[in-house]
């Protein structure tokens, strides 16, 4: 909460689900079937989003700004 530029809203995750790429699939996750999904927040900034689907809903697991330093420039592809 030290850093509200960092803060991430719920509309912003529902846009990435809604209207994102998966990046990642992680079929042998522990948590079950999830994925990494690539998508944007306001004002244009890139937003990855940890999501797991179950039957009934659709489990957010995590979602952060990505470091430019672990990323390609597009955010697709780690580097590190």
């Amino acid at each position: 909460m030290s850093r509200p530029d960092r803060l991430i809203a719920a509309s912003e995750i529902r846009g990435v689900v809604e209207r994102g790429e998966i990046i990642e699939d992680y079929p042998e996750d522990a948590r079950g079937h999830s994925c990494l999904m690539l998508g944007y927040g306001e004002g244009g900034r890139v937003l990855h989003v940890v999501c797991s689907p179950k039957d009934e809903y659709l489990a957010v697991i995590t979602a952060y700004m990505p470091d430019a330093a672990e990323w390609s420039h597009d955010f697709r592809v780690r580097v590190k």
